[in-house]
């Protein structure tokens, strides 16, 4: 088995995991912030950690290797020198009022130890809790009643976004929302300087420099042939195109199959309404099953990527590309609107598949999981009263890094 990144499905045995525990961010979310820092509600801390905890148990019983955004971030910092570079563009995407500020506020935390520094950055830096220091900037008497310098991280337990593990390489991507541009970069120094992470073969298909947004809850591997990205409120068609190019030819990867989604949050993302949970059986919110738009890009002789649309429906387009005799679309909620709703809300087609046929879930969508069951599908269901508030299920809860391949 390779180790290092190695992704080439959505449902072959996981080996390796990239997750964030919950921490103190959460407690930095307030109702005059949570909305601009993309939360509908404040999680209770306690209860949350107690349901991640038990996320993360529940892989580890079934083979995963778990892996933390702040061990792998502190071992990519070991050098001094790095750990600066850094720190110091980490600031910069901070939006900091003052070069008084930005100094002030890298000798606090340049003076820490590496771990600690990691994890103040990601629960964010309050005000009153840097050095005084003289500032005549006007912006910074204007935003003087807001308690932080750097806003807290709370987004960052929806690993699955900032990056995603395809093939034998990574997206690190530019998110599409700054509140979230800053998770990017931390998973960009994992890659670069962190050899338990990423090898030196391990590719870069996508940079968290490039211009376009693209995020990871969009992006799904099907096969060792096949990716489908998610056209969608936080994914643009350019940077669609940008990866395409980056990545057809250059891997076994043969076409990106682009799913045109409602844009709106509570579609945000592909995997918001659109999983793999077996070879041939996926997970769909009926209000996208109808009316949804597929596109295929491949690369003409010229290594120009090319486009066209698939004009079939869902299903056969699936049987198609996967070279499946039938393929089965489980529908969140089933039949009833009115489960179909609430339970997309609380991301019902938000699965992660551990292995063929064998998909984690939250307990609370028990219309879907029941469906799953019935379709033969084997549901491990986990807590999530409090880490749902985030609008974010198991799947965007995992960075997967590493799964066998498929026969």
């Amino acid at each position: 088995m390779r180790t290092g990144i190695h992704n080439y499905s959505e449902i072959g045995k996981l080996n390796k995991v990239l997750l964030h525990r919950i921490g103190s961010e959460i407690e930095g979310l307030v109702p005059d912030n949570f909305a601009r820092l993309l939360f509908d509600d404040i999680p209770y801390i306690k209860i949350a950690q107690e349901e991640h905890d038990g996320f993360a148990n529940l892989l580890r019983e079934n083979g995963v290797e778990v892996v933390y955004y702040v061990d792998e971030t502190t071992k990519a910092l070991t050098n001094p020198q790095v750990k600066e570079e850094f720190l110091r563009t980490f600031i910069k995407e901070s939006n900091l009022n003052s070069r008084a500020a930005e100094e002030a506020i890298f000798d606090y935390l340049n003076s820490m130890e590496t771990r600690e520094m990691v994890e103040k950055i990601i629960a964010g830096v309050k005000k009153e809790e840097v050095p005084k220091f003289e500032t005549k900037s006007f912006a910074d008497y204007i935003s003087s009643v807001y308690p932080f310098y750097m806003d807290p991280m709370p987004n960052l337990y929806f690993t699955r976004d900032p990056g995603a593990c395809i093939g034998d390489g990574i997206n690190i991507h530019h998110m599409s929302t700054q509140t979230r541009r800053r998770e990017a970069l931390l998973l960009q120094y994992i890659y670069k300087y962190n050899r338990d992470f990423a090898d030196e073969n391990d590719m870069l298909w996508y940079d968290y420099n490039m211009d376009y947004s693209i995020e990871g809850g969009d992006v799904l591997v099907l096969n060792k042939n096949t990716i489908a990205i998610g056209l969608s409120q936080r994914t643009t068609a350019a940077a669609i195109e940008r990866f395409a190019h980056n990545i057809l030819g250059r891997d076994q990867f043969k076409r990106v199959m682009v799913l045109d989604i409602p844009k709106s949050r509570a579609f945000m993302h592909l995997d918001t309404v659109f999983t793999m949970v077996d070879y041939d059986k996926f997970t769909i919110h009926p209000e996208i099953e109808a009316p949804l738009r597929v596109f295929e890009m491949k690369m003409d002789k010229e290594k120009n990527v090319c486009f066209d649309s698939m004009t079939d429906t869902l299903p056969n387009i699936l049987k198609k590309v996967l070279k499946l005799p039938a393929v089965e679309l489980i529908r969140c909620g089933g039949d009833d609107p009115m489960a179909a709703q609430r339970e997309q809300w609380n991301d019902g087609s938000n699965t992660l598949a551990i292995a063929p046929g064998k998909v984690i879930t939250y307990e609370r969508n028990y219309v879907t999981n029941d469906l799953l069951e019935k379709s033969g599908v084997t549901v491990l269901p986990i807590a999530g009263s409090e880490i749902s508030r985030g609008r974010g299920g198991p799947r965007c809860m995992s960075c997967p890094v590493n799964r066998d391949d498929l026969d």
